[in-house]
């Protein structure tokens, strides 16, 4: 083809763009598809005009769905239009507990296992007529029990390997609690996607005068397993790195795991220092609270949180409480999970939208382009800092 402009040349999509929104995710896939069409506009009016201009250029890229319920509270998926040849991406939040719907008169949230059985029914309702399906999963359904350390279930591998079964060739998920559960689909599409750049960005816009240095700023773990994640991080700003480890009470189960006793600091003093701490996931806050008290205890000057997902399903009062205490000064969360609107207006969180990187994903796929430098953000990242005025190095 000629006139496409740059790395889709002689890459027009084989399988017609679908975007399928699962229910609770419906704001995140208009704001998806708004720059897609928008892309879009521009890639096609070098085309000439004809089948494949109007397959490709189309004022919306969402395929129409419902979910009904019976009264007993058993459902269906319903695809309302044609999806043969098509390829689909479906999105799916597992933890939008502001869905609900009528199970005997009464009315429930819909939990994980409803949401993950809904993605199940719509994948079935397209019947396998699709070109290639992909399931974007920002937080991964049961990614928390990914591994078994007594008789217990292997819940989070047996969902991928369900997925596969029903015909998924590529599933993308965000700062997975632990990757390695991919191990469980080795011949599938896996993309575990750091949302680093998205949250350094949303740092530098709303802390004005962070100092990134080794004597001005640190980066915390809050744990061992997200060492890792965290030293990403502390290399691209070019500071130091330290890290708690959890000492548990494995005589006994609280909430589904091993209680906290202790979390224990290894690292450089953090004495008038800002810390960045890094994490999954903020679950009831327990556990980030305990690692801010330790980190102001130690001297620690602003405390920032940056956190994939924030659950909070403690409530917030407490995270307002620490928030007054002088515990923490910012927490920075993606936008990709249900964010309920007395979150959003508190003073001391952050959203930071993932639409736009979602949408590149999804439209770098559909043209069969490696999406491997949008996976790897080290390049974004320095550019960022350099623009900002930082000295790298």
């Amino acid at each position: 083809m000629t006139g496409i402009p740059g790395e889709y040349k002689n890459a027009i999509p084989l399988g017609q763009l679908g975007i399928i929104a699962l229910p609770g995710t419906e704001r995140m896939a208009q704001q998806v598809d708004g720059y897609i069409t928008g892309w879009r506009k521009a890639y096609a009016s070098l085309l000439p005009d004809g089948e494949l201009k109007r397959n490709y250029d189309r004022d919306s890229y969402l395929i129409e769905s419902h979910f009904p319920r019976f009264s007993t509270g058993e459902g269906k998926g319903v695809i309302s239009q044609s999806v043969r040849g098509g390829d689909l991406f479906i999105l799916c939040d597992c933890f939008n507990y502001g869905v609900t719907y009528k199970m005997y008169g009464r009315e429930y949230p819909c939990s994980p296992d409803d949401h993950f059985a809904n993605l199940k029914r719509v994948i079935s309702a397209a019947a396998g007529k699709e070109r290639r399906l992909s399931v974007i999963m920002p937080m991964l359904y049961e990614g928390r029990q990914h591994r078994r350390s007594n008789r217990e279930s292997l819940d989070c591998a047996v969902a991928l390997q369900e997925l596969v079964h029903l015909g998924v060739k590529n599933i993308i998920t965000f700062d997975a609690h632990d990757p390695r559960v991919q191990n469980a689909i080795p011949n599938c599409g896996f993309e575990n996607v750091p949302p680093i750049y998205q949250m350094i960005k949303a740092i530098l816009n709303n802390v004005g005068d962070l100092n990134i240095d080794q004597d001005h700023l640190m980066l915390i773990s809050p744990d061992e397993g997200g060492m890792q994640r965290c030293i990403f991080y502390a290399n691209m700003l070019g500071v130091e790195v330290g890290s708690f480890y959890k000492r548990r009470d494995f005589t006994r189960i609280v909430d589904g795991r091993n209680p906290i006793i202790a979390h224990e600091f290894l690292g450089d003093n953090v004495r008038g220092k800002d810390v960045i701490v890094v994490d999954d996931m903020i679950s009831s806050g327990d556990s980030v609270l305990d690692v801010c008290k330790q980190l102001k205890d130690r001297g620690a000057d602003r405390v920032f949180v940056c956190v994939a997902f924030g659950l909070f399903n403690a409530g917030l009062a407490r995270m307002d409480a620490a928030y007054e205490e002088g515990l923490f000064n910012k927490i920075f969360s993606c936008d990709m999970i249900y964010t309920p609107e007395e979150l959003r207006q508190r003073e001391w969180y952050v959203s930071v939208r993932m639409s736009k990187y979602i949408a590149f994903l999804i439209d770098t796929l559909n043209h069969d382009r490696s999406i491997s430098r949008l996976l790897s953000p080290a390049d974004r990242i320095e550019k960022l800092l350099v623009s900002r005025g930082y000295r790298l190095g």
